[in-house]
């Protein structure tokens, strides 16, 4: 009946994975008083969102091959964009808006 590839297998991982970060995200909020985070946590996971964010970015900016040159293309300058605004800010959210639509520009105006 699930068997991998078919329309019920990846239907069921999406219910799956779902309830899972359902059931993780929601445990913290009703067990959270009775579960209290050290200040060595508190300060570590000050550093998750930057550090997903770079997760998610780097691998798709730079070139990850053996032997692969390195290159400008539109990521590379949208993510010079980005970066200057988040110098000049300090804001992780127009950094994010800044670089996509950086790049939504830049893809447009060079097709």
């Amino acid at each position: 009946m699930f068997e991998p590839g078919t329309d019920a297998y990846i239907l069921a991982v999406i219910v799956f994975l779902t309830l899972c970060s359902l059931i993780t995200r929601a445990g913290y909020f009703l067990f959270g008083d009775y579960l209290p985070l050290t200040d060595g946590i508190r300060r570590a996971l000050r550093y998750a969102p930057p550090a997903a964010l770079i997760a998610i970015v780097v691998p798709e900016v730079l070139p990850w091959r053996e032997g692969a040159a390195a290159f400008v293309d539109l990521k590379m300058l949208a993510v010079l964009v980005a970066v200057l605004v988040y110098l000049r800010t300090r804001s992780a959210v127009l950094v994010m808006v800044s670089g996509m639509v950086a790049y939504w520009v830049i893809r447009a105006l060079l097709g």
